[in-house]
This record gives C-alpha cells, structure tokens and sequence, in this order.
C-alpha cells in the first residue's frame, strides 16, 4: 500500500501562481510514474501533467503547458508549479501514483492506483 499527502492549491486572481506538493509513503515501485489530475466543478476529471523516474521524462496535457511544470524531490515526491492561472484552471487537483506498465500511457487515470486527498484550486477573474 502507498499513501499520498498532497499540500498546497489555494484560491488566487486570473494571472497568479499557486504550487502543489504530493508525497507518497509506504510501498516503493520499481518504475513509478506520479500524476496530477483535476476535475473541475460537474466535469469529468482531467490529465494535467505526470513524472516518469525511469526515463526522468515530464507529460503535460495542452491546456497547461507552457504554464504548468511538474518537479521531483526525491522518488517519492513531486511538485507542481502553476503559473498564469486561469479561470478554467479552477478544480479539484489530485496526485496519483502507479507502476509504469508497458503499452500504458501516462494520461489515463483508470491506470492509476494510488490517489491523494484533492486540493482545491480556485482562480478568480
């Protein structure tokens, strides 16, 4: 079993910047892959951005690229910066953690085992 805290999020003004943190506990992964999801109000939820240790390689979804940047500490805690908010950006964020399998992409979060609390972010115009 893992456990994943999450901390910050927040509510901010269009333009503002707001940092999310995720940190797992308890079962180690050979090849994890972390994610962070949102879902905003009455919508389904959303890939946002993932981390692969084993290649160190990033994932964003469109929509946030360029605005959002998804940082590691250590193996078993990662970070997203948010910057440029915009009001579309308001959601429940959530951080999500599973093993790498192969044919698996990082955006379908069905694939993902593991899910932190949720941290609102709300950005206002």
């Amino acid at each position: 079993q893992a456990q994943l805290v999450e901390s910050g999020g927040g509510s901010v003004q269009t333009g503002d910047s707001l940092r999310l943190s995720c940190a797992a506990s308890g079962r180690t992964f050979t090849n994890p892959i972390m994610a962070w999801f949102r879902q905003p109000p009455q919508k389904k939820r959303e890939f946002v951005a993932a981390f692969k240790w084993s290649s160190s390689r990033s994932y964003y979804a469109d929509s946030v690229k360029g605005r959002f940047t998804i940082s590691h500490n250590d193996a078993k805690a990662i970070n997203l910066q948010m910057n440029s908010l915009k009001p579309e950006d308001t959601a429940l964020y959530y951080c999500a953690l599973r093993q790498m399998a192969a044919g698996t992409g990082p955006g379908d979060y069905l694939e993902y085992t593991y899910w932190g609390q949720g941290n609102q972010v709300t950005v206002s115009s």
